[in-house]
């Protein structure tokens, strides 16, 4: 039996991450810090805007001066260099005051303060990999509730199949064409075409007609060129070719087995890229051939060309997670089935006689019930701020170790009842509605979770499937059950949805939901099989308890327990 002290550790060492940096984008918590930044690197600009202001002040205080000079004495019919002082002037101006202007070293002393500013500010900004976290988080809100692209470039959350917004925000904020142009190389470098398509294409039509501007990354150049490469690469039509790729120029074969994309709409986006590059060669090339596809019998247009998604690690239930998702919570109907109840419930315990708790059965199999009102709004708050400063990038199993991994995007911290007086009580509040032992090493310390940008978790297990699992370093037996807590109200997204049980519960602020993962001869409820959907607005918190094996026999069969 392992020591308290050792689960700890265990536990912390389990949530390590891999890596240290790029990690903003898991937690939405970092990233409304990433808000206080940009204020004070705001504050930076303000400085530096001033001081240049002030440098050009005096160039055009100079300018005045000069100019002034020869359109006043310099136009006098008499000669003004005549007059020695006039000549003085004039020499010094022309060797002195103009040397200072034009060499003058204040402009890069401005700058220069700026990016010392910048450089100390650095390290809390965000990183290249929060960049592309962000852009992922997009896309895969996109694919799990099915949005119309162009409806998230405008700030609305519209289905493809329905023109209703999703969720309707009171202050919306616009995707721009180097915006869109982020996200579509995203997919791009990834060689993801299915979605660089689609984001290409909006930052072309966002671009055309628009200046550039230098905080812009990409230009209507780069978008064109992305965008015919990547129709190239979803040809439908069997090929065999060599055509060049943008910012690598080097050569890709697409063989006999390629899926195919509209070669002609390529031809049309790098002609268009030729009218303003017309001396890019590589682009040449591409056009001829292109123009010797089209002409060797391939036909002209793609007639409604259908894009393909990638495949993901769970396809074979992303089908039900997505529409489970969409439902924005679909429990089972309670009027059509008697045995689901709401009820005052109090677990036959006298602590809770006179202050019974509000119960949801909302499944048999699985056992899954809501228990509403679970904390206080006090409590949920001392609970995220004591989790805060422990938030690190959480992880999943991974043979016999953990690792973190792109189908669990969130922060996680472990919190000790000895440490904090609200987790205590916790433990024992959960322990009144179950009847189970929830004291280390019995369980596991409370696991707080804020999830990030899309944040999600895709379908799992809490109870490990493989002997092999990290779960069994703590030697307490199998996770036998698991009681998440919504510690935060989220606007839209975020439900949990049981894939094959085909049911969801949306985030409900201050209750918890239980569940059961095994069954009663230990092996584990394959309809327990569980996510986390993506979070579209709103910052979400839960805190799970997960209690193991080991002490729990008798106590759950004296426990809440209509199940079997």
């Amino acid at each position: 039996m392992c020591s308290c002290f050792t689960l700890f550790i265990v536990l912390y060492l389990l949530n390590m991450p891999d890596e240290s940096f790029g990690e903003m984008f898991t937690s939405m918590l970092s990233v409304n810090q990433a808000v206080s930044a940009e204020r004070k690197l705001i504050d930076h600009l303000i400085i530096y805007i001033e001081h240049e202001a002030q440098r050009l002040e005096d160039i055009k205080r100079f300018f005045s001066r000069v100019t002034s000079l020869h359109d006043g004495i310099y136009n006098e019919p008499s000669d003004p260099i005549a007059n020695p002082i006039a000549a003085f002037k004039l020499v010094k101006r022309l060797k002195s005051e103009w040397l200072n202007v034009v060499h003058s070293t204040e402009a890069e002393e401005n700058i220069k303060v700026l990016r010392e500013d910048y450089r100390r500010m650095e390290s809390s900004l965000p990183k290249l990999e929060d960049l592309r976290g962000a852009a992922h988080g997009l896309m895969r809100l996109q694919d799990v509730y099915n949005l119309h692209v162009e409806s998230l470039v405008r700030g609305h959350f519209q289905q493809i199949s329905d023109p209703v917004d999703f969720y309707k925000l009171s202050v919306s904020d616009m995707l721009s064409g180097d915006d869109c142009f982020l996200v579509g190389k995203v997919a791009y470098d990834l060689e993801d075409y299915y979605h660089s398509v689609l984001w290409f294409e909006e930052a072309v039509r966002l671009f055309r007609g628009t200046e550039w501007s230098p905080e812009n990354e990409g230009t209507l150049e780069d978008a064109l060129d992305h965008l015919a490469f990547s129709h190239f690469k979803e040809i439908k039509n069997q090929l065999k070719t060599w055509i060049t790729s943008p910012h690598r120029r080097c050569f890709f074969q697409a063989d006999l087995n390629s899926k195919t994309g509209n070669i002609s709409h390529a031809l049309s986006l790098s002609r268009e890229l030729l009218l303003h590059d017309p001396m890019n060669r590589r682009v040449h090339f591409n056009v001829e051939k292109y123009e010797k596809l089209l002409n060797e019998n391939l036909p002209a247009t793609s007639s409604g060309l259908t894009l393909k998604r990638p495949d993901g690690i769970y396809l074979r239930t992303r089908n039900a997670y997505e529409q489970l998702c969409q439902t924005k919570g679909s429990q089972p109907k309670h009027f059509e089935n008697p045995s689901l109840f709401c009820d005052y419930f109090t677990n036959g315990s006298p602590a809770l006689f006179l202050q019974p708790i509000r119960r949801e059965i909302i499944s048999l199999q699985p056992y899954v019930v809501l228990f509403h009102g679970f904390v206080t709004q006090a409590e949920a708050k001392n609970i995220r701020k004591y989790a805060m400063p422990g938030l690190r990038r959480s992880v999943v199993a991974s043979g016999m170790n953990q690792a973190t991994a792109e189908y669990r995007i969130s922060k996680s911290a472990w919190l000790k009842e000895s440490a904090h007086e609200v987790v205590g009580k916790l433990d024992q509040r959960i322990t009144l509605v179950t009847g189970l032992n929830v004291q280390p090493p019995y369980a596991e310390y409370l696991q707080v979770v804020n999830y990030g940008i899309g944040g999600h978790y895709e379908p799992h297990f809490d109870h490990a499937t493989s002997d092999s699992s990290p779960l069994y370093r703590l030697k307490t037996g199998n996770r036998v059950a698991t009681i998440m807590i919504y510690l935060s109200p989220v606007q839209a997204g975020g439900s949990t949805a049981f894939i094959y049980a085909n049911f969801s519960v949306p985030v409900v602020q201050n209750a918890a939901l239980f569940w059961w993962n095994l069954h009663k001869n230990g092996q584990g409820n394959v309809d327990t099989l569980h996510a986390g959907c993506p979070v579209i607005v709103g910052n979400k918190w839960v805190a799970n308890k997960w209690v193991h094996e080991y002490e729990q026999e008798f106590r759950r069969r004296c426990s809440l327990n209509p199940e079997e």
